[in-house]
Protein backbone atom coordinates (compact mmCIF):
# COMPACT_ATOMS: atom_id res chain seq x y z
CA UNK A 1 0.00 0.00 0.00
CA UNK A 2 1.06 3.36 -1.21
CA UNK A 3 1.61 6.01 1.81
CA UNK A 4 -0.44 8.76 1.62
CA UNK A 5 1.24 11.82 0.08
CA UNK A 6 2.61 14.03 2.72
CA UNK A 7 1.22 17.52 3.24
CA UNK A 8 2.58 20.82 3.79
CA UNK A 9 2.86 22.51 6.85
CA UNK A 10 1.84 26.34 7.65
CA UNK A 11 2.22 28.70 10.45
CA UNK A 12 -0.20 31.12 9.85
CA UNK A 13 1.98 33.63 11.70
CA UNK A 14 4.93 36.09 10.87
CA UNK A 15 5.82 36.28 15.20
CA UNK A 16 9.81 35.02 15.50
CA UNK A 17 8.44 34.02 18.59
CA UNK A 18 5.87 31.20 17.00
CA UNK A 19 8.40 30.75 14.34
CA UNK A 20 11.30 29.58 17.17
CA UNK A 21 8.51 27.75 19.23
CA UNK A 22 7.37 25.66 15.85
CA UNK A 23 11.12 24.76 14.89
CA UNK A 24 11.40 22.68 17.70
CA UNK A 25 9.29 20.13 16.38
CA UNK A 26 11.67 19.82 13.39
CA UNK A 27 9.18 19.95 10.84
CA UNK A 28 9.41 21.68 7.76
CA UNK A 29 6.81 24.44 7.58
CA UNK A 30 6.88 27.87 6.16
CA UNK A 31 5.01 30.92 7.28
CA UNK A 32 2.32 32.65 6.05
CA UNK A 33 1.09 36.21 6.88
CA UNK A 34 -2.93 36.05 8.21
CA UNK A 35 -3.67 39.32 7.20
CA UNK A 36 -6.43 39.22 10.07
CA UNK A 37 -8.03 42.38 11.68
CA UNK A 38 -7.13 41.70 15.55
CA UNK A 39 -9.57 44.51 16.56
CA UNK A 40 -11.83 43.43 19.59
CA UNK A 41 -15.63 43.23 19.06
CA UNK A 42 -17.63 45.22 22.07
CA UNK A 43 -17.85 43.49 24.88
CA UNK A 44 -15.76 40.48 23.90
CA UNK A 45 -14.18 38.25 26.54
CA UNK A 46 -10.03 38.06 26.10
CA UNK A 47 -10.60 34.30 26.49
CA UNK A 48 -13.11 35.03 23.17
CA UNK A 49 -10.91 36.89 21.23
CA UNK A 50 -7.80 34.62 21.25
CA UNK A 51 -10.47 31.67 20.07
CA UNK A 52 -11.57 33.64 17.13
CA UNK A 53 -8.41 35.26 16.58
CA UNK A 54 -6.48 31.90 16.14
CA UNK A 55 -9.17 30.16 14.03
CA UNK A 56 -9.48 33.25 11.42
CA UNK A 57 -5.63 33.33 11.11
CA UNK A 58 -5.94 29.63 10.34
CA UNK A 59 -8.89 29.69 8.10
CA UNK A 60 -7.64 32.80 6.49
CA UNK A 61 -4.56 31.07 5.40
CA UNK A 62 -5.60 27.93 4.99
CA UNK A 63 -8.01 29.88 2.15
CA UNK A 64 -4.47 30.52 0.02
CA UNK A 65 -3.00 26.82 0.85
CA UNK A 66 -6.28 24.54 0.47
CA UNK A 67 -3.97 21.56 0.73
CA UNK A 68 -1.53 22.43 3.47
CA UNK A 69 -2.09 22.08 7.40
CA UNK A 70 -2.37 25.47 8.85
CA UNK A 71 -1.42 26.29 12.06
CA UNK A 72 -3.19 30.13 13.71
CA UNK A 73 -2.34 30.96 17.13
CA UNK A 74 -3.68 34.33 19.22
CA UNK A 75 -2.87 35.49 22.68
CA UNK A 76 -4.74 37.90 24.99
CA UNK A 77 -3.84 39.05 28.13
CA UNK A 78 -6.84 39.19 30.53
CA UNK A 79 -6.32 41.40 33.65
CA UNK A 80 -9.95 40.99 35.52
CA UNK A 81 -11.81 40.79 32.28
CA UNK A 82 -10.28 43.44 30.58
CA UNK A 83 -8.00 42.55 27.20
CA UNK A 84 -4.50 43.69 26.89
CA UNK A 85 -3.32 42.64 23.52
CA UNK A 86 0.13 43.84 22.18
CA UNK A 87 0.91 47.77 23.34
CA UNK A 88 2.50 48.63 19.88
CA UNK A 89 4.64 51.47 21.79
CA UNK A 90 6.37 52.36 25.10
CA UNK A 91 3.57 54.83 26.08
CA UNK A 92 1.19 51.96 26.34
CA UNK A 93 3.61 49.25 27.77
CA UNK A 94 4.29 51.44 30.65
CA UNK A 95 0.81 51.83 30.91
CA UNK A 96 -0.08 48.01 30.82
CA UNK A 97 2.85 46.96 33.40
CA UNK A 98 1.40 49.45 35.92
CA UNK A 99 -1.63 48.20 35.48
CA UNK A 100 -0.20 44.66 36.23
CA UNK A 101 1.75 45.13 38.99
CA UNK A 102 1.16 43.44 42.02
CA UNK A 103 -1.85 41.56 40.01
CA UNK A 104 -2.48 37.86 38.51
CA UNK A 105 -3.06 38.00 34.89
CA UNK A 106 -4.71 35.59 33.16
CA UNK A 107 -2.88 34.70 29.24
CA UNK A 108 -5.26 32.92 26.94
CA UNK A 109 -3.06 31.06 24.54
CA UNK A 110 -5.15 29.66 21.55
CA UNK A 111 -4.03 27.60 18.74
CA UNK A 112 -6.73 26.26 15.65
CA UNK A 113 -5.29 24.22 13.07
CA UNK A 114 -7.55 23.81 9.81
CA UNK A 115 -7.09 21.77 6.60
CA UNK A 116 -9.30 23.27 3.95
CA UNK A 117 -9.12 20.13 1.74
CA UNK A 118 -9.78 17.53 4.30
CA UNK A 119 -12.57 19.77 6.47
CA UNK A 120 -10.39 19.39 9.21
CA UNK A 121 -10.86 22.22 11.81
CA UNK A 122 -9.74 21.81 15.52
CA UNK A 123 -9.26 24.35 18.30
CA UNK A 124 -7.17 24.36 21.81
CA UNK A 125 -6.51 26.35 24.38
CA UNK A 126 -4.15 26.90 26.85
CA UNK A 127 -4.63 29.21 30.26
CA UNK A 128 -1.00 30.47 32.06
CA UNK A 129 -1.54 32.35 35.29
CA UNK A 130 1.09 34.85 35.97
CA UNK A 131 1.55 36.40 39.29
CA UNK A 132 3.71 40.39 38.65
CA UNK A 133 5.58 41.40 41.43
CA UNK A 134 5.24 44.91 42.67
CA UNK A 135 7.09 47.16 39.96
CA UNK A 136 8.40 50.52 40.58
CA UNK A 137 8.32 53.01 38.03
CA UNK A 138 11.61 52.70 37.28
CA UNK A 139 11.88 48.43 36.87
CA UNK A 140 9.33 49.17 34.32
CA UNK A 141 11.24 51.73 32.63
CA UNK A 142 14.57 49.47 32.40
CA UNK A 143 12.94 47.00 31.32
CA UNK A 144 11.18 48.23 28.25
CA UNK A 145 14.43 49.68 27.63
CA UNK A 146 15.95 46.34 27.46
CA UNK A 147 13.20 44.62 25.90
CA UNK A 148 11.72 46.35 23.72
CA UNK A 149 8.47 43.80 23.82
CA UNK A 150 5.94 46.12 22.24
CA UNK A 151 5.06 43.27 19.90
CA UNK A 152 4.23 40.79 23.23
CA UNK A 153 0.53 40.37 24.71
CA UNK A 154 0.83 42.31 27.76
CA UNK A 155 4.60 43.47 27.11
CA UNK A 156 5.66 40.60 29.23
CA UNK A 157 8.53 39.12 26.98
CA UNK A 158 9.05 36.10 29.76
CA UNK A 159 11.59 34.41 27.83
CA UNK A 160 14.18 37.75 28.32
CA UNK A 161 13.96 39.59 31.11
CA UNK A 162 10.49 39.49 31.43
CA UNK A 163 11.07 36.87 33.90
CA UNK A 164 12.37 39.60 36.56
CA UNK A 165 9.19 40.60 37.00
CA UNK A 166 7.14 37.94 38.02
CA UNK A 167 6.57 35.88 41.04
CA UNK A 168 4.92 32.77 39.79
CA UNK A 169 3.76 30.89 36.38
CA UNK A 170 1.31 28.53 36.54
CA UNK A 171 0.14 26.35 33.14
CA UNK A 172 0.16 23.08 32.38
CA UNK A 173 1.85 23.88 28.22
CA UNK A 174 5.04 25.52 29.31
CA UNK A 175 5.74 27.26 25.96
CA UNK A 176 1.79 28.64 25.91
CA UNK A 177 3.52 31.76 27.56
CA UNK A 178 5.78 32.76 24.87
CA UNK A 179 3.14 32.69 22.43
CA UNK A 180 2.47 28.88 21.40
CA UNK A 181 0.94 25.91 23.37
CA UNK A 182 3.35 23.32 21.75
CA UNK A 183 1.31 20.42 23.91
CA UNK A 184 -1.95 21.64 22.60
CA UNK A 185 -0.36 21.94 18.88
CA UNK A 186 1.16 18.46 18.52
CA UNK A 187 -2.27 16.93 19.60
CA UNK A 188 -3.95 18.76 17.06
CA UNK A 189 -1.55 17.93 14.47
CA UNK A 190 -1.74 14.85 15.32
CA UNK A 191 -5.39 14.53 14.70
CA UNK A 192 -4.97 16.42 11.34
CA UNK A 193 -2.92 13.51 10.60
CA UNK A 194 0.64 14.84 10.98
CA UNK A 195 3.26 12.57 12.24
CA UNK A 196 5.43 14.23 14.65
CA UNK A 197 7.84 11.77 15.40
CA UNK A 198 9.31 9.24 12.77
Amino acid sequence: MNAPPARSLVLGSTSPYRHALLSRLGLPFTTVSPQVDETPKPGEPPRDLAKRLALAKAQAVADLHPDAVVIGSDQVADLHGVPLGKPGNHERATHQLQQMRGQTVLFHTAVAVVCARSGFTQQAMAEVKVRFRWLSDAEIEAYLQTEKPYDCAGSAKSEGLGIALLDAIDSDDPTALIGLPLIRTCQLLREAGLRLIA
